[in-house]
């Protein structure tokens, strides 16, 4: 008779499918993440014995390793099935460890899977291996070299700053990036430009054209006379087609998502956070319920490979030369990596291309269904042929201008075919069909204003784009990354564009100035790239730490020394009067931004919100201040400190400027026409943007 067997995974999700594939024989437990860690309370590192660590049981956790061990020793056979990444090859050491410590005799095997599907499991089972010590050591490095730097970094914060921040090694980098984009953003000022359009029309067909070269010079139209200029000089004249252009593309499928690519597109195409995507794929990973089965639908979804298994491309081919013959290639496509790939996993792919969206709908949540039909679109147009389209370009002659329309016809979909969320959004535009040489009616002129847009803040997308291409961070931290930086408050995010609030700044400008190779992104990646030589047993782990700890520990000691602290040199003395007990009433800076605090503490505990305005209308007193519903729930609005008498509020955060036009403030606003800019709030008022002359002269006032 066959022996039991326990096998252990991270998530009881995960358990419970793996346990219907196994079936009686197994046991599937999950370990709930790591067991053992290093402490809280305390670095728990000996910097002058090789920086060795001290793991404990992690607090709350003593029950479930009790449970492990219990039922290690009734089968004498273990299976342990953690991820397969650096963190999941620790949670399987040090559950190793603790299984021994309690019993040596114990077989304890490692088995790993990139996807939970019966023929996986299975295969796993049959072909046990070691636990991958060198995998662990670059955890174990990883894990050391972020200790030292927050336990080193957290305290100078506390002592020269304000007590309670704390700073990570990669998150301080990011937290660097979106400063710096930031900065860009505020001092950036809209430029007026305009565009000519000539609307033209041939039978009954109407389209139009649009301004690209006047007297063989690109167009560079700045103000509204010079477009009025131009319409009135060639209001009488014809309009010739002097050149018909067609061109044929091919469009190629693109890749098989990696981590970070998924996480762009979920962004971009689905709205999602890096967090809510990576919660919903370890959904779709870990197993759904379709009717009598459980089925894991998709594969690992931390890498950054975009190499698919031959089993994975025998099956996809299988199933586009059933639903699409015709556009089924004749032999397997393949795409490059980028530099530095760990190529450890397969890329995201869908478990079997049988399970069409369509098909899984009924048992997937509206989230799960929109993010597994971009994993299972973007796979399956992998495999298939390219797209065709023509474009025909005609350019028109009217006086010294030339206008230029094109218009793109797809010709053969290809891979398109099966793109319905990552279907292109263009709109092709008709055009009649033209002749060199030939007039065409000129119907009319359409000018239109436009504004430069500035650089775009960050979003969940972009800054996972900007990681990856500097090499920093690994598919399983670019969502911790930025989940950190929004839970210390250090980023707020706001329509979906990620900002730094003024103590993320202060604690960036002020590692900037201190630690400038900390934070520089080539230093960060270089460290990176040596865990990844741990990781292959290239380099020892106590080289690596001791060649960064050194120069470090003496940089901590000197910015101790030397740094001045600005502990409460952001606190300002007001006009604003404590309502309770007359004292005047101090700005300070807390947690979550700048709030107003009774200099009569610790008597008098009163605070409140810091006025970012006046309110605007005439037979009102009050102060605008930022504002959330009953329960701090949803978005945040500003409103008026004299509610409910006064009911004003504004969706847009005022700034310190006032409109020159009306006296109303200015507010933040963003549109995809002019990009981050002010505008007045008065709903009556068309000022769209101050000048600095406007503003200088306004706050002079």
């Amino acid at each position: 008779m066959k022996p039991h067997t326990l096998l252990v995974v991270e998530s009881p999700a995960k358990a419970k499918t793996i346990e219907r594939y196994l079936g009686s024989g197994y046991t599937v437990l999950a370990s709930m993440g790591h067991l053992i860690d290093l402490p809280r309370s305390r670095m728990a590192i000996d910097v002058e014995h090789d920086f060795e660590p001290e793991y404990i049981t992690v607090r709350g956790k003593a029950k479930i390793l009790k449970e492990l061990q219990t039922n290690a020793n009734k089968t004498g056979h273990v299976l342990l099935a953690s991820d397969n990444d650096r963190e999941g090859e620790a949670i399987s050491y040090h559950l190793r460890n603790s299984l021994l410590k309690k019993n040596d005799k114990l077989k304890i095997e490692r088995i790993i899977f990139n996807e939970i599907t019966p023929t996986a499991i299975k295969a796993a089972v049959d072909n046990p291996m070691d636990v991958d010590e060198a995998k662990v050591n670059a955890q174990k490095a990883r894990r050391i070299l972020d200790r030292l730097v927050g336990y080193n970094l957290s305290p100078l914060l506390w002592k020269k700053v304000k007590n309670g921040l704390s700073a990570g090694r990669v998150q301080s980098v990011a937290l660097r990036l979106i400063c710096a984009r930031e900065a860009e953003v505020e001092v950036f000022i809209p430029e007026e430009y305009w565009s000519l359009d000539l609307e033209l029309k041939k039978g009954r067909t109407v389209f139009s054209a649009q301004l690209v070269q006047i007297d063989g010079e690109k167009v560079a139209l700045k103000t509204e006379e010079q477009v009025a200029a131009l319409v009135e000089k060639w209001k009488d004249a014809d309009c010739e087609v002097v050149r018909i252009k067609e061109t044929e593309k091919q469009s190629k499928p693109k890749a098989p998502y990696t981590t970070s690519k998924l996480q762009q597109e979920s962004a971009n195409r689905l709205g999602f956070t890096s967090r809510k995507t990576m919660q919903i794929a370890q959904q779709l990973y870990e197993g759904i319920n379709m009717g009598s089965s459980r089925v894991g639908l998709i594969t690992y979804m931390r890498t950054d490979s975009t190499r698919i298994s031959n089993t994975a491309l025998d099956d996809v081919r299988k199933f586009i030369g059933e639903n699409f013959p015709e556009d089924l290639p004749e032999a397997p496509l393949s795409y490059s990596m980028k530099k530095g790939a760990q190529d450890a996993h397969e890329a995201i792919r869908p478990t079997y291309s049988a399970y069409t969206p369509t098909e899984v709908k009924e048992f997937l949540t509206k989230d799960q269904l929109k993010l597994y039909s971009i994993i299972w679109e973007r796979f399956v147009s992998s495999q298939m042929n390219n797209s065709k389209s023509k474009t025909i370009s005609a350019d028109f002659k009217v006086g010294d201008g030339l206008f230029r329309a094109s218009s793109t016809k797809v010709i053969d979909k290809g891979f398109q075919k099966v793109l319905k969320l990552l279907k292109s959004k263009e709109k092709a535009l008709k055009m009649p069909a033209l002749k060199e040489g030939e007039k065409v009616d000129v119907e009319g002129y359409t000018p239109e204003q436009h504004y430069t847009t500035g650089p775009a803040r960050f979003t969940d997308a972009s800054i996972v784009k900007a990681l990856e291409e500097l090499g920093i961070g690994r598919p399983s931290t670019y969502a911790p990354i930025i989940s950190v930086l929004l839970d210390r408050y250090y980023v707020v995010r706001k329509n979906k564009q990620l900002m730094p609030t003024v103590l993320g700044r202060i604690i960036s400008d002020m590692l900037v100035s201190q630690f400038p190779e900390l934070i520089e992104a080539d230093f960060t990646a270089g460290l990176e790239q040596k865990l990844d030589q741990v990781e292959e047993d290239r380099l020892r782990w106590q080289e690596m730490i001791g060649e960064f700890y050194g120069p470090f520990a003496k940089k901590v000691e000197h910015v101790n020394e030397t740094m001045e602290s600005i502990k409460g040199v952001l606190d300002e003395p007001t006009d604003e009067v404590c309502e309770k007990c007359g004292m005047p009433m101090m700005k300070k800076l807390g947690r979550f931004g700048f709030f107003l605090a009774c200099s009569g503490f610790p008597e008098c505990r009163n605070t409140k919100a810091v006025p970012l305005a006046k309110c605007p209308r005439p037979d009102c007193d009050g102060d605008i201040v930022a504002r959330k519903k009953q329960g701090g729930r949803g978005k945040e609005f500003y409103g008026c400190t004299n509610y409910p008498d006064c009911d004003f509020l504004s969706h847009f955060k005022p700034t310190n400027s006032v409109c020159p036009k009306c006296g109303y403030f200015l507010v933040e606003k963003t549109d995809k026409k002019l990009g981050n800019h002010k505008a007045c709030v008065n709903e009556e008022c068309d000022f769209l943007h101050e000048s600095h002359e406007e503003d200088a002269e306004v706050n002079e006032k």
